[in-house]
């Protein structure tokens, strides 16, 4: 169906957004009014709701794990242009600042997608690695990684 090469094409774009820190074109996707929910009691963990602390969330990512890419395997689009969701799966790889290059993480994105606009992403990955890796870059002096949960 061409409606979900589209929207594979469009996801696949976000997360190279993400993995070049590209913050604004990544937010363009959002409306303005998106729920965005992270499990897990850390620093990238919490719920957010509105672009702005969804920003802030991006831009907090990009510095407590500044060499994070992420590598999307499958995307599963379900749905039509006015009610769409969006599974995407993928792995994490980052080098952490004492040089340890064995951050990895495993995860999926669930999107909700209403005419081409992220109302709705919830992200579900192994929170226990995410927190040991920031744990790893707080004790290398980088404080935010242990910081309190971005929430709106």
């Amino acid at each position: 169906m061409l409606y979900s090469y589209f929207v594979e094409k469009s996801i696949r774009q976000s997360f190279d957004h993400v993995n070049s820190h590209r913050w604004d074109a990544a937010m363009k996707a959002l409306a303005p009014h998106v729920h965005h929910r992270v499990s897990g009691a850390h620093a990238l963990g919490g719920e957010r709701h509105g672009k702005e602390a969804v920003r802030r969330w991006f831009e907090r990512l990009g510095r407590v794990l500044p060499t994070l890419h992420l590598t999307v395997n499958h995307i599963w689009v379900k749905g039509w242009p006015w009610h769409t969701t969006v599974f995407a799966q993928w792995d994490g790889k980052a080098t952490l600042l004492n040089g340890d290059a064995s951050y990895v993480n495993r995860g999926l994105h669930v999107f909700t997608l209403r005419w081409g606009r992220v109302y709705a992403l919830e992200e579900f990955y192994d929170s226990q690695a995410a927190a040991g890796g920031l744990a790893a870059q707080a004790a290398a002096g980088l404080e935010e990684a242990v910081a309190e949960q971005i929430v709106s």
